[in-house]
């Protein structure tokens, strides 16, 4: 049963949602975030905020503007060379310091690295709740935040509220919510809050810097055409057939757990609750059975095309097209009309 709230939390009202700037871009999953916060805040009758941390500068002030293009009502900005880069101590210094001075009801951020990292320090100091990787987002009658996350492996989804403390703070996945439309007006009000630090004062010392794009990871959460396999490929050396078709026409691959598990893929390129949430335009499981884990992953893709043996698979529940055939006699074939349909030009648009 919920208490009631403490009379010091009453005066928390509003939305905001912690725009990820590193390196001068934005992490997309921030505008997926205002647009489910734009929900919650007409609910509420409330104000949408975008919160900026960065150095001075041009990006700084571009992410601002794209927070107003994606709904924001007004934006918060820490300004500071300390800001260049992500790190924990002086980040959660600044976004405790605004939401202890302008009290938010309500705090969203992208279960990114940067993100968790920064979620559950700013939780931990303000000593309040924080509900990570949720999948749904809404506002009950009392206007208190249920955030739905996925439990006990995936097999239940539980509802989590906090009750006597402020803000309520919830993180989500890059890809689980969807991409809400940008629009034109790039202007609102902006608060500049300033907070006293010193380099001096912060251990983490920044040496160098890798970026992703130098990395050989994979970037399946914004690929538009992903092909997967699953344990109906029977063996590690059928990974071939899934890669074939995914060089065919211009596509990430990936696979389910089971294979992770078993050593046949690495964990980057697993697909489901427990790696990587999808939306691509274009979806296709070779040989995977559908487990709810994998489900939650991959059913906000557009268009989801199943292969396998098994009619009874819980894939074809929501694959919007299936095949009911030995995938490792399929997958060549179709890799083949693929080729041979596909200039290499039309592969790289094949979403389109």
């Amino acid at each position: 049963m919920k208490k009631g709230l403490p009379a010091h939390f009453k005066d928390y009202r509003h939305v905001w949602v912690f725009i990820e700037l590193e390196r001068g871009h934005v992490h997309p999953v921030s505008f997926e975030l205002l647009g489910e916060g734009r929900k919650l805040a007409d609910k509420l009758g409330v104000q949408l905020a975008g919160v900026v941390l960065g150095p001075p500068g041009e990006a700084t002030w571009f992410a601002i503007a794209e927070a107003f293009a994606y709904g924001a009502d007004l934006a918060y900005i820490v300004e500071t060379p300390l800001l260049a880069d992500y790190r924990n101590e002086p980040f959660t210094k600044a976004l405790t310091d605004l939401v202890a001075t302008h009290k938010p009801e309500i705090l969203l951020l992208g279960a990114t690295t940067l993100g968790r990292d920064l979620a559950g320090s700013v939780a931990t100091t303000l000593l309040t709740g924080l509900t990570a990787d949720c999948t749904e987002l809404d506002v009950d009658a009392d206007g208190s935040l249920a955030a739905t996350r996925p439990t006990f492996g995936g097999s239940l989804l539980c509802t989590i509220y906090t009750l006597n403390c402020r803000p309520q703070m919830a993180t989500v996945r890059p890809r689980v919510m969807a991409m809400p439309q940008r629009g034109n007006n790039q202007v609102g009000r902006v608060v500049q809050h300033e907070v006293p630090m010193v380099e001096e004062e912060i251990v983490t010392k920044v040496l160098g810097f890798l970026s992703d794009g130098q990395s050989a990871k994979a970037n399946l959460a914004y690929a538009d055409v992903v092909v997967a396999g699953g344990l109906g490929l029977g063996a590690a050396e059928n990974l071939k057939l899934v890669k074939n078709l995914a060089r065919a026409i211009g596509a990430e691959y990936g696979c389910s757990r089971p294979l992770v598990q078993k050593g046949w893929m690495p964990a980057d390129r697993q697909i489901g609750q427990t790696g990587k949430t999808i939306r691509p335009k274009l979806y296709i499981a070779a040989g995977i059975s559908g487990a709810i884990q994998h489900r939650v992953g991959v059913e906000g893709a557009d268009l989801i095309i199943a292969i396998n043996t098994d009619r009874n698979a819980p894939i074809f529940d929501f694959a919007h097209l299936g095949a009911v055939t030995d995938a490792i006699r399929f997958l060549p074939s179709l890799t083949e009309l693929f080729t041979h349909r596909l200039s290499p030009h039309s592969r790289d648009k094949l979403a389109n």
